[in-house]
């Protein structure tokens, strides 16, 4: 079974969703900064390029911890990025991650935000560190793509976007699951009426936590990470991109266990204080109507839960789990026996880590709406912090930002192309 075709619409965004916008890869040229992607109304710049425009954005990655290789492997599929130096506070580790991947400079994480020869900064540290190292980046004059979740708090989200629309840098942050194949897809059938009107869905993030085969799995028990930011993310994300925003949240939140022992590396049998909620259930309600829930825990052993599925007027869409790109997608529609596998009709269903930065490097470059943006980020964010705020409040959280649901990748983009 493959998506009907139907005419192409748009969203608002000024980017066609039915494929017609196909662009070529872009091949090396002379490096430089592209265009500024923000204006004032901190909407991203959907102008026409400058003339004279670099094929390509040079890159400095900031943190080399283990998400660090994954992308630095991705980046290397784009000829939109030029992965021109690594930055870690452990020099020796930093030097390790160029050597493996032929970086030419290894720099100070300081030297690395100001440097003139660099146009995009990857941050990949920890949750903790990303509002300080993406500002300090944004002031000067960077565009910056960061790991989820763009901040810890509400506050240092919204400094961030207004950093962003100062400096008229590009701001992007992960995830960028939603992007890969299996989402593109199930955004495809959603869009296309597979399923008629979307009522309802439901979304359950369930493990055990990361102290079982993590070596330093401390960032994972403290505020601004736990299952709903950590990997609850990913969730929200993939429902907002399919639905759109948020409107209402309420929360439950527990903490089965105050500490938690490692099982893995040199600290084995070292305990980690838990700081944060570690079971969130969470109810959420769309703008468009639609109510959705979500549980993200650590303290699940085992389950047989769908990861994720959408209830509409005509049928049921069920999505793998949205922290990776590809994955298995059934559809049954109203009156059917039994579910059909849905072949994927998007690419990127592999690990595909740094999709989203070269997205926004090709948006920069050519003039549109880069998709995994900080306005997305930052939704996510406020969604997340209203569900643990009605958790220990007691009461349904309105959610104050909006954002409209990033444009659809075309058909046909081939491994390494990004549209135009």
């Amino acid at each position: 079974m493959t998506p009907r075709q139907r005419p192409s619409r748009s969203d608002g965004s000024g980017v066609r969703q039915d494929g017609a916008a196909r662009g070529g890869r872009l091949r090396s040229g002379a490096p430089g900064p592209g265009r500024p992607g923000e204006t004032d109304a901190g909407e991203t710049d959907t102008g026409p390029a400058p003339s004279g425009a670099a094929a390509q954005l040079r890159v400095g990655v900031v943190g080399c911890g283990n998400i660090s290789g994954q992308y630095l492997e991705a980046c290397r599929r784009f000829a939109v990025l030029s992965v021109e130096a690594v930055a870690d506070l452990d020099g020796e580790l930093a030097s390790q991650r160029a050597a493996q991947y032929g970086v030419p400079r290894t720099l100070e994480p300081a030297a690395l935000l100001t440097d003139p020869a660099i146009d995009l900064v990857v941050n990949l540290t920890a949750p903790s560190a990303h509002a300080e190292i993406t500002r300090a980046a944004l002031d000067a004059g960077k565009a910056v793509y960061s790991e989820k979740p763009l901040a810890t708090t509400r506050a240092d989200g919204r400094a961030l976007l207004e950093a962003a629309r100062r400096s008229g840098a590009r701001l992007g942050c992960a995830p960028d699951t939603f992007l890969g194949g299996a989402l593109q897809t199930a955004r495809k059938l959603v869009d296309d009426g597979w399923i008629g009107r979307p009522l309802a869905a439901s979304a359950a993030m369930l493990n055990h936590g990361m102290e079982h085969w993590h070596p330093n799995p401390d960032a994972f028990f403290q505020p601004g990470a736990g299952p709903l930011f950590d990997v609850g993310v990913y969730y929200l994300t993939a429902l907002v991109s399919l639905l759109g925003p948020v409107a209402k949240v309420a929360g439950a939140a527990a903490t089965g266990f105050p500490h938690r022992r490692i099982g893995a590396g040199p600290r084995t049998g070292e305990r980690v204080t838990v700081r944060t909620p570690t079971h969130v259930t969470t109810l959420l309600e769309f703008a468009d109507g639609v109510l959705a829930t979500l549980v993200a825990s650590f303290e699940v052993w085992a389950s047989e839960l769908p990861r994720l599925e959408i209830y509409g007027s005509e049928g049921t869409l069920q999505l793998p789990d949205p922290n990776f790109f590809g994955g298995r997608l059934r559809l049954r529609r109203a009156g059917a026996e039994q579910w059909s596998d849905v072949p994927l009709s998007h690419g990127y269903s592999e690990t595909a880590r740094g999709l989203g930065a070269a997205d926004l490097a090709q948006a920069q470059l050519v003039g549109r709406p880069h998709r995994a943006s900080g306005q997305l980020a930052y939704h996510v964010l406020d969604v997340m912090q209203a569900s643990l705020e009605s958790a220990q409040g007691g009461q349904r959280i309105a959610v104050e930002s909006r954002v409209e649901r990033p444009a659809p990748f075309p058909l046909g983009l081939a491994d390494g192309d990004l549209d135009s």
